[in-house]
């Protein structure tokens, strides 16, 4: 029962990651490598307010998450808009956003090492035990899952209850039968591609409570994030919701049956697991 709790508690915060990489990839066509080093300048943010300000962590969400939307506004209109007008197919963008946010990620970690130094960095938040059916837990991680499952329920709402998010989700679908319908498919793919770049953001902020991170550990994340996303099935809000939460039980159980230096090991072995079955993914499409 512990191994369940801690892997629904994992996977939870797992999904938000993974759901701002879902906007990117799945609707924007951007295989955005550098999905990780975006988290990581949200949990910077989140480790200012509660260090200098003595403010409860969440509070950055009220500056991270619009300045995250901004920033990959711009991004995307002045360094990843050309590539989508110059490309010939899906094949040539995905080759050429790699290269591109790849040496992005580069960037963003010199720039956050030049501004924050190279150590590691955490804080104290709600450091107590929580009880769950007896066992006690961390009250910051019960929190951040609570809180991840929130954003999660919000954006899923937004993207199924409004005009904008049914727009977006035509673009995903297939984005020249979405301009035949009036949809403004540039403007449609610049706005995903900056809300899952804010919405990695804010899960940079809830991961910060309880996790300890560094400048350079984006990467790690921008990883588990491809593979939740490609086993979800490219595209998907629900495949990429239950890939991280098998994701976050196949770690925990990894971690506490066997080791935990073999967590990652895991993830890969699923990740394969799953292309070998299903290439498409959990929920995705069969192109045949």
């Amino acid at each position: 029962m512990d191994i369940l709790i801690t892997g629904l508690l994992l996977g939870a915060t797992y999904a938000l990651l993974a759901m701002g990489l879902t906007l990117q990839y799945g609707v924007a066509r951007i295989m955005n490598l550098a999905n990780g080093e975006m988290l990581v300048a949200g949990a910077f943010g989140a480790f200012w307010v509660v260090t200098t300000q003595q403010l409860s962590p969440f509070m950055a969400l009220l500056f991270v998450v619009p300045a995250a939307f901004a920033l990959n506004w711009v991004v995307y209109r002045v360094l990843l808009a050309p590539l989508v007008r110059r490309a010939k197919n899906r094949g040539m963008l995905e080759v050429d956003s790699i290269l591109a946010t790849f040496g992005m990620s580069f960037a963003m970690v010199g720039i956050m090492l030049m501004v924050f130094g190279g150590e590691f960095f955490n804080y104290s938040y709600l450091a107590t035990a929580f009880n769950i059916f007896g066992s006690p837990f961390g009250l910051n991680r019960v929190v951040a899952c609570l809180s991840a499952v929130v954003i999660c329920g919000l954006l899923y709402i937004g993207l199924h209850a409004t005009r904008t998010g049914m727009a977006i989700r035509a673009v995903a679908v297939d984005p020249m039968a979405a301009g035949l319908v009036a949809i403004d498919v540039p403007k449609m793919s610049a706005f995903a591609f900056a809300l899952g770049g804010a919405v990695t953001a804010a899960g940079g902020v809830i991961l910060s409570t309880y996790l300890t991170l560094d400048a350079s550990i984006g990467v790690l994340f921008t990883m588990k994030a491809l593979i939740i996303v490609i086993m979800g099935g490219v595209g998907d809000i629900r495949g990429a919701v239950v890939a991280a939460l098998v994701l976050g039980l196949a770690e925990t159980a990894v971690a506490s049956l066997i080791d935990p230096g073999l967590t990652l090991a895991a993830a890969y072995g699923l990740f394969v697991l799953v292309l070998l079955i299903r290439p498409q993914g959990l929920f995705g499409k069969s192109s045949t």
